[in-house]
């Protein structure tokens, strides 16, 4: 098999790292860019020596072997369902939508080509630590945290743009919740019902600046998540773990473990991960592995979650999840 022809939808910050780490690839050619700033997909395209392409359609019209989708949350639907209609492997960076629908109506399409989501921590050595340290050790207690600031994007203030702060920051932490301690299948939520004091006047923000919820889990562990976007720096973004005779506290960054009187920390390596999560999806795109992590049904079960917590927050009424 000679080398995998790859689309990008999107030339943002996101599509930007994954170009650039699909062209340190050997077996991968980067085949076009589109973005609906068309200047924005000449300068990604130029960056590595490729083409720029005048909408999704003409792109999926190139003779590629798969797809990343790497759009605001707003605009996630109509891209997956042509790229599922073409057939064709589909990455898919997180959150999966600004609301739940949209993602349900792709997840209904997909059939048969392997399909992939950006939860890039998944592949961190210090995740798979924590799971190693967790076997066997019921779970008490978690607590979840994304504190942070607003995006310098004009969209990400509106809800319907979005999704809010806990489906478009949160998700990472919720799915490694759900990966280190199971399903959650009740959630109850509040917001503080204010934008955050940082947005623009121009902006008719209407996302909460904080939200606080508690989270039930099927095998009884409960659990908190916290978000705040009010500062100006990224301040905090990791699940802390409480089992029997163990804590741990888990970020992008690092492992925090203490076991009675021994504690001690491990650094994270989030580069090597967001490698990993594309070298995985290639490798199925190409058949020469089977390490996705995160299909498409998977990332939905996490969008599900978020999803719920935000219309609990919206509504002041436990959801099930």
């Amino acid at each position: 098999m000679g080398r995998s022809r790859v689309g990008l939808i999107g030339a943002g910050n996101v599509a930007q790292r994954h170009a650039r780490v699909l062209s340190g690839f050997p077996d991968v050619v980067l085949a076009g860019v589109t973005d609906v700033l068309p200047e924005a997909a000449a300068r990604l395209a130029d960056t590595h020596g490729t083409r720029a392409f005048v909408d999704a359609d003409a792109l999926l019209r190139a003779d590629l072997d798969a797809v990343y989708v790497c759009v605001p949350p707003f605009a996630h639907g109509p891209v997956e369902e042509a790229v599922l209609s073409a057939g064709l492997p589909l990455f898919v960076e997180k959150p999966l939508a600004a609301d739940l629908e949209t993602a349900e109506k792709v997840a209904a399409m997909v059939d048969g080509a392997p399909t992939a989501v950006g939860h890039h921590w998944r592949y961190l050595a210090v995740v798979e630590r924590a799971r190693e340290l967790l076997d066997g050790r019921p779970v008490r207690l978690v607590s979840g945290a994304w504190l942070d600031k607003v995006p310098p994007v004009a969209w990400w203030s509106r809800r319907d743009r979005s999704g809010g702060p806990v489906v478009e920051q949160a998700a990472h932490v919720l799915d490694l919740a759900r990966l280190l301690v199971g399903e959650v299948t009740r959630v109850c939520a509040l917001g503080d019902g204010s934008p955050p004091p940082s947005v623009s006047e121009d902006v008719d923000a209407d996302i909460d600046s904080a939200t606080a919820a508690t989270l039930r889990f099927a095998s009884g562990t409960v659990g908190t998540l916290t978000t705040a976007c009010v500062l100006r720096w990224k301040h905090r973004a990791g699940l802390e773990i409480y089992a029997d005779g163990l804590a741990l506290a888990v970020s992008e960054d690092e492992l925090l473990v203490r076991e009675g009187e021994r504690e001690y920390r491990l650094d994270g390596d989030p580069e090597a991960a967001r490698v990993a999560v594309d070298r995985a999806f290639i490798d199925a795109v190409r058949r020469d592995g089977d390490d996705i992590r995160v299909p498409y049904a998977e990332g939905l079960r996490t969008h599900r979650l978020a999803c719920a917590i935000a219309r609990s927050a919206a509504t002041g009424e436990a959801c099930d999840v």
